[in-house]
């Protein structure tokens, strides 16, 4: 299975940049037909991982994607999931 992994810890005080990198994951996986995309907010005080899950749950970008996963096991990290 194909996956994207996109690790937002050396940005994360960088907010044009963090919406950026968002967009173009998701484009990526859009045009490559990927089947997963791996997004690494950290653990941190979960402000990040908030933002990134806002950006996800946008009615454009949600019409990109299949499914979204939080991982039970590792709060730091989400699932991104498309059916192609």
């Amino acid at each position: 299975m194909a996956k994207l992994k996109l690790d937002l810890h050396d940005i994360y005080n960088r907010s044009d940049k963090i919406e950026a990198e968002l967009n173009r994951i998701m484009q990526e996986a859009v045009d490559r037909r990927i089947e997963l995309v791996e997004i690494i907010p950290g653990k941190g005080s979960g402000q990040l991982k908030k933002r990134v899950l806002r950006f996800l749950n946008q009615p454009d970008i949600r019409a990109l994607y299949h499914r979204l996963e939080k991982d039970d096991k590792n709060f730091g990290r989400v699932f991104v999931h498309f059916r192609h």
